[in-house]
């Protein structure tokens, strides 16, 4: 996979993200030379989990979802865990962030519960869309064809289901930013 040296990352969550959603992506697009930086609704450390119920650890972050330059960043990211993804959804500022990306055709990328967010944002619609099973039924109700497959690539829409999924997940975010 070529490198990502010069391209910006910004991933938004907010407490009780599921662990794995985060930190992986983070760390290896880090390895293959991207700037990621992690954006939340405070400034303070964001709380991870593990399986939605066990804390973990806490992330630090780089800013607030207002300090998220959306001109110079290449790509965003949205990891799940039920709660974050339920808190991130009715923010108003994620739900424009979305937006932006969305019209903007930059990499928008989400894993397991995050696809709540492109509902709420109001991009779900004529999309094709994977999410953890449980979100099957919303994201049709919004419009979207929801499947079951370990990573969906609809445009520059990136989604995936669960952890498992985290390889097929990061490859696909590597492609899109390196086409």
């Amino acid at each position: 996979m070529p490198g990502l040296a010069g391209k910006r990352i910004a991933i938004i969550a907010t407490d009780f993200f599921e662990e794995a959603e985060l930190v992986v992506p983070r760390d290896r697009l880090r390895e293959a030379g991207a700037s990621v930086s992690v954006y939340s609704t405070k400034r303070e450390a964001i709380q991870a989990t593990e399986g939605d119920t066990e804390p973990t650890r806490k992330v630090d972050v780089d800013g607030t979802f207002d300090d998220l330059d959306i001109e110079s960043t290449d790509a965003l990211v949205v990891p799940g865990g039920t709660v974050n993804a339920d808190r991130i959804r009715v923010e108003a500022a994620a739900q424009e962030l979305v937006r932006a990306f969305d019209e903007a055709g930059k990499p928008l990328a989400m894993i397991c519960h995050g696809p709540w967010l492109l509902i709420s944002a109001g991009r779900a619609q004529d999309r094709r869309l994977t999410s953890w099973p449980s979100l099957a039924d919303d994201l049709r109700n919004a419009g979207a064809t929801w499947v079951d497959e370990e990573v969906v690539v609809d445009g520059n829409l990136i989604t995936s289901r669960k952890p498992d999924d985290l390889d097929a997940f990061v490859e696909a975010i590597q492609s899109a930013l390196a086409a």
